[in-house]
């Protein structure tokens, strides 16, 4: 098991190189482990964002990565995805470091991030096409799809690494430059990358970094009128600024948000795999994940025998070091989001749920650890169960009909996922069908097609990321040609 190394200093990455920030200012990333310093990050302002916005702004206008032959652009875009496999070990270990999940975890989602490149070289390449029409054999018309020219992108600090790749592979891919603002708690494989990309030889300015803090680098790029896009992935108070933010430049935004998902559990169900599925879908990820199934509906024939066997369940998941592959659950990001979870559960008791947790093993005390947590007899009007805690804690509601699940699942502002259990096929359909979600699942876990599209209705987002939705509907502009094949009567004023 590798131990908790410090790590160097990072610094900005803009037109190809490392650089100190204008300010010559840095802040402290802590471990979520120890809670001690794990190195120091420039802390990019507006100055930093401005100069890297310039640089993809010449890449994109007097470079050649916007007009390049789109199999000369792929090279680069495979030989990215090659180098995340060659790292794959140390960016999970940087990622676990950083983050607190368990690097089991994290090797996962490194190999995804290698794919994120791979699967959207495949679509470029092979869906991204436009229409062609015959218009009364007179005209021609078709449509091609260019790239925007310097896109926003900010992203989260939960499973960072592979959801930042999530939004740099297709708009790298479809020709747009990028000017980075990753999470500052989350830093570490963010710089890594840039190491990779600039190993990987893309064109100077193609690729840029500025780290730094929402209220300032976050905002300045928002604010940038050099800047055509912004996709954010994060808090959905945060999304809602930038939306309100970007208007004054008339960006496209593509927000992925908050969530409280639902999971359904019906009487008919295969109790087992469900089991199996609430549990990992809320204690994966430390329970910091946007489509975590927060809320456990469970019909109350029952209810009472899940509940025992979800008791069962969070005093054996195994809490410990992120660094010990047998580990599941590990420390949160931060001491201040310990404290926002901690704080939620508190509440809960309030409430006047009854809160059942497993045990932090005392040499562990130090790290921002929040054991497995199950807020029973709660019910859907409470605050635990209205508001995102984003962390490890399951709120488990009864009921009795259809009718009565559907209705309380719909009953929240957010709309991203929702899981439905049942042998009942026809309801099923039904019931997915009726939830107010982007994504539902039925009889599966949290198990995705990278072609469909991603993300949520109501407060849990605007848009769509995914398959080719990312790069024929944000990442590119549709643009229309019209030809004439004939000479067609062209009215002759003034004549």
């Amino acid at each position: 098991m590798r131990k908790h190394e410090k790590q160097s200093d990072i610094k900005l990455y803009i037109n190809g190189q490392f650089i100190e920030p204008a300010s010559g200012v840095y802040f402290d990333n802590r471990s979520p482990f120890t809670n001690e310093v794990i190195n120091r990050v420039a802390e990019g302002r507006k100055a930093d964002i401005d100069k890297s916005v310039q640089a993809a702004k010449r890449a994109f206008k007097e470079g050649s990565w916007g007009t390049m032959k789109v199999s000369e652009r792929m090279k680069y875009i495979e030989r990215i995805a090659d180098l995340i496999d060659e790292e794959a070990e140390e960016l999970s270990y940087l990622e676990s470091l950083d983050t607190g999940l368990p690097i089991a975890q994290t090797r996962n989602m490194a190999a995804r991030a290698a794919e994120n490149f791979r699967f959207y070289s495949r679509m470029v390449q092979t869906r991204m096409h436009g229409e062609a029409y015959l218009q009364d054999s007179e005209f021609v018309n078709y449509t091609v799809y260019s790239p925007l020219g310097v896109v926003g992108l900010i992203t989260p600090w939960n499973a960072p690494f592979m959801l930042t790749t999530w939004k740099i592979a297709p708009a790298l891919a479809t020709g747009n430059t990028v000017v980075l603002k990753p999470a500052e708690l989350s830093p570490l494989t963010a710089n890594k990358l840039a190491e990779i990309i600039q190993k990987a030889e893309l064109p100077e300015g193609v690729f840029n970094i500025v780290h730094g803090y929402g209220e300032t680098a976050g905002a300045a790029l928002v604010a940038h009128p050099d800047v055509e896009a912004i996709s954010f992935t994060g808090e959905t108070v945060t999304g809602s600024i930038i939306i309100k933010n970007s208007a004054d430049t008339l960006k496209k935004t593509s927000m992925e948000l908050g969530g409280k998902s639902p999971l359904i559990v019906f009487d008919d169900a295969d109790l087992d795999r469900a089991l199996d599925a609430a549990v990992w879908g809320i204690f994966s990820f430390n329970g910091e994940r946007c489509t975590s199934n927060s809320r456990v509906f469970l019909h109350k024939n029952i209810k009472d025998q899940f509940v025992q066997a979800l008791k069962e369940r969070v005093q054996k998941i195994k809490i410990g070091d992120p660094m010990d592959a047998s580990t599941q659950l590990g420390p949160l990001i931060s001491l201040e989001h310990f404290e926002k979870v901690s704080g939620y559960i508190e509440l809960a008791k309030e409430e006047g749920c009854e809160v059942v947790q497993g045990t932090v093993p005392e040499q562990f005390k130090a790290g921002n650890y929040v054991p497995p947590t199950l807020l029973l007899n709660a019910t859907n009007d409470m605050r635990v169960c209205q508001e995102e805690i984003f962390g490890p804690v399951m709120a488990v509601i009864e009921f009795e009909s259809e009718e009565e699940v559907v209705k309380a699942a719909n009953d929240v502002k957010y709309g991203l996922a929702g899981f439905v259990w049942t042998n009942d096929i026809k309801r099923g359909h039904r019931v997915a069908q009726a939830v107010e979600a982007g994504m539902l699942w039925i009889n599966a876990q949290n198990v995705r097609d990278l072609r469909i599209p991603f993300g949520g209705m109501k407060a849990s987002g605007i848009g769509r990321e995914g398959g080719h939705y990312a790069i024929m509907e944000f990442y590119t502009e549709p643009k229309v040609i019209h030809v004439a094949i004939g000479d067609h009567l062209i009215p002759q004023f003034g004549k």
